[in-house]
């Protein structure tokens, strides 16, 4: 059974930076394309990012423009989504999602097909 396991999320002070990372197993990442979701306490699932396969195209949600990058080695069946300039806004559960097909970037969570279990981001002073 494919299996995505994220790691990287923690209690950070505001201006801060984490790094989120996703690590497939039991499917090929170049296979997919990969986004990213976040789900605050009271409040539904946000899409925050995607990229394709191979890096090749990338799309982020306004609010995070110019502070998160995503990213991902094909190699090493990793992806990663890099966060800077945190706010207190940003404080939620971050999920990382495939969805089947090199070149599909998606902000629909419903076409996604495996989920990782979620990693809580806290952005805190």
């Amino acid at each position: 059974q494919p299996q995505l396991v994220e790691s990287g999320g923690g209690l950070v002070q505001p201006g801060g930076s984490l790094r989120l990372s996703c690590a497939a197993a039991g499917l090929l990442l170049d296979e997919y394309g990969v986004g990213w979701f976040r789900q605050a306490p009271g409040k539904e699932r946000e899409w925050v990012s995607c990229q394709t396969s191979r890096g090749r195209l990338s799309e982020q949600i306004n609010s995070v423009k110019g502070r998160f990058t995503v990213s991902r080695d094909d190699t090493k069946n990793t992806a990663y989504l890099q966060m800077s300039s945190l706010k207190p806004e940003d404080t939620a559960v971050y999920f990382c999602a495939t969805v089947p097909g090199r070149t599909v970037c998606s902000r629909r969570s419903e076409e996604y097909r495996y989920w990782g279990q979620g990693t809580q981001v806290t952005v805190s002073s």
